[in-house]
């Protein structure tokens, strides 16, 4: 039987399965806003994240190869998976591009991956699936993965136990106020 996905393709699909079937319910993310490089099926370039709601993010994607170059907006669910530092994700959106030989093309995307902050540093890596269905191109559908290495622009706002001991909030003086509103040793 032929599979239509190269080898690291198919890993890279079982892997971001196994991870939604595996998910739990932890916070998403722990930053903001992110910009970086992303390396794809033969298109390279730059992408950026832009947390929107607590679980929601935008992101830009400007990719070039040696015969095209495309424009992609997508907008992407985030779901902790062992904690905050690694999620998994889906979504969807829509891309245009430039074809050398064919002109103008457009399509729909839908998105599924995983991604990883790296601890003690302001790195984010991901993995993705990220296929594709063209309007006025050669190729009807696409079937990319990709990989992205993103540097933290603006960290999430911490809430965690030692956040007032270290940044001076004046959160205790809240609690006095109201002790029915008290937070958890983990809130």
């Amino acid at each position: 039987m032929m599979f239509p996905f190269p080898v690291f393709q198919r890993q890279l699909l079982l892997f971001a399965l196994l991870a939604v079937g595996t998910a739990s319910t932890a916070s998403a993310q722990k930053y903001r806003t992110a910009a970086g490089l992303r390396f794809s099926s033969g298109l390279y370039g730059l992408t950026v994240q832009q947390k929107v709601l607590p679980k929601t993010t935008l992101e830009g994607l400007l990719l070039a190869g040696s015969r095209e170059v495309t424009a992609t907006v997508l907008a992407e669910q985030h779901f902790g998976l062992l904690g905050p530092s690694l999620n998994y994700y889906f979504g969807g959106g829509a891309h245009v591009g430039n074809h050398k030989d064919n002109g103008a093309f457009g399509g729909i995307d839908a998105i599924a991956g995983i991604e990883y902050k790296i601890a003690l540093t302001r790195f984010v890596v991901s993995a993705d699936f990220k296929p594709t269905i063209e309007f006025n191109a050669e190729d009807w559908a696409r079937f990319a993965t990709g990989i992205s290495v993103r540097y933290i622009l603006i960290k999430e706002k911490k809430t965690g136990l030692l956040d007032s001991l270290f940044n001076g909030d004046k959160s205790d003086n809240k609690r006095k106020r109201n002790p029915e509103k008290r937070r958890g040793l983990f809130d």
